[in-house]
């Protein structure tokens, strides 16, 4: 059952309670289920409506049901008013109350039966001997006192288990976090140790190298290598920091702006790279920025490790709800074949333009060239 229907039948069944009360009520007082009272037609079915609205708002406040219920039972013994009042009682009094309502029903079943024991005729057989009192106070009052006390106690029960549930998941949640952020700290401890520690003896030897560079363009060359390798472990900074902890601030992250320092940095290597701009050069946000710039970056990585000396064009399409990024080199003469590949950057930039919404394709061209495509969306 959906939380609508619900939410319907929880309106619904205090309003068909109260019919069912007053259907009853007009039974007991003909005398299909109860006994046959002499008094007018109105006064029964104002007494009977009585105990029908007190029954539909028994679930507010359960005293004007009791009261109802105890004069139709010691008036006319007129029960169902009597037993909905019980079974509300078991479900909503707490002990001390419920042992006054307790107190207060014997008394009225007593009563009920001293007035039904001076009457006459089938009053005073059904419900005015000792016997049949106690038989339909035990029927009209522990029975549904009892019930009442039974489904209070059961829904203790699963409202007790829901909750251990609900703890046992949130403690579930907190463990999975906290092997999460142990992981997490275990990675990064891993990479400072081995790739920060290799990076850095490389920008030492690149700076070792252009102090005592042979010539000037040995010594630029060394410079470069610094400066791409400090670059680098700035990054790798960020990426540690953000392995540590959730909450740590990332500094500025690459956009398009930063694009011509990144293909300088490729052309340094000595590789020819040409920008190609198409369309109305616009800003856009910084995460479809951001996921351009990593697209060339990492085209550009595939080609210093696989096609060194290959020429390369860079495309950016600014189109109306979109933006294009192409890196298409040519056929290359040669590999470099120094550098090994890990082989999930394409597939980790793929999940990259996949996340914004975006497509990637990647492979080879019918010119036996390569190129990589993606299409961010960026409206």
């Amino acid at each position: 059952m959906t939380y609508g229907d619900t939410g319907i039948v929880e309106r619904i069944t205090p309003w068909a309670l109260g019919a069912a009360v007053f259907l009853l009520s007009m039974a007991s007082a003909s005398g299909s289920v109860g006994v046959e009272s002499t008094l007018p037609d109105p006064v029964l079915v104002a007494l009977a409506a009585a105990s029908a609205v007190a029954a539909a708002r028994a679930r507010r406040s359960l005293w004007p049901l009791a009261a109802v219920g105890a004069i139709a039972y010691a008036w006319l013994v007129m029960w169902p008013a009597a037993v909905a009042a019980s079974y509300y009682a078991g479900t909503h009094l707490r002990r001390r109350d419920l042992w006054f309502y307790a107190g207060g029903a014997v008394a009225v079943f007593a009563l009920s039966a001293l007035v039904s024991h001076r009457s006459e005729g089938y009053r005073a057989l059904v419900a005015g001997t000792p016997a049949n009192a106690i038989l339909m106070s035990g029927a009209m009052l522990g029975l549904p006192l009892a019930a009442g006390l039974w489904v209070r106690a059961r829904r203790q029960v699963l409202a007790t288990m829901r909750e251990r549930a609900e703890q046992s998941q949130r403690e579930q949640v907190l463990r999975a976090e906290q092997a999460r952020d142990q992981e997490r700290a275990r990675i990064a401890r891993e990479m400072h140790d081995v790739v920060a520690h290799r990076v850095s003896l490389m920008v030492l030897h690149a700076g070792a190298l252009e102090v005592g560079a042979p010539d000037e363009r040995t010594a630029e060359a060394a410079a470069l290598i610094g400066g791409v390798g400090r670059e680098a472990l700035s990054n790798l900074r960020e990426v540690l920091g953000v392995l540590r902890s959730q909450d740590s601030v990332r500094g500025p992250q690459p956009t398009l702006a930063d694009l011509d320092r990144l293909l300088d940095q490729t052309r340094a290597l000595g590789i020819v790279v040409d920008r190609h701009n198409e369309g109305d050069t616009r800003p856009l946000s910084p995460m479809v920025e951001r996921t351009a710039y990593r697209v060339v970056q990492e085209a550009l990585t595939n080609v210093h490790k696989h096609a060194a000396d290959a020429r390369t064009d860079v495309f950016v399409h600014y189109r109306p709800a979109e933006l294009e990024v192409i890196v298409r080199n040519k056929p290359s003469v040669g590999t470099s074949g120094d550098l090994p590949a890990s082989g999930w950057g394409l597939v980790g930039l793929r999940e990259r333009v996949e996340l914004v919404g975006g497509r990637l394709e990647a492979g080879p061209r019918d010119e036996d060239g390569f190129q990589v495509l993606a299409r961010i969306p960026a409206a």
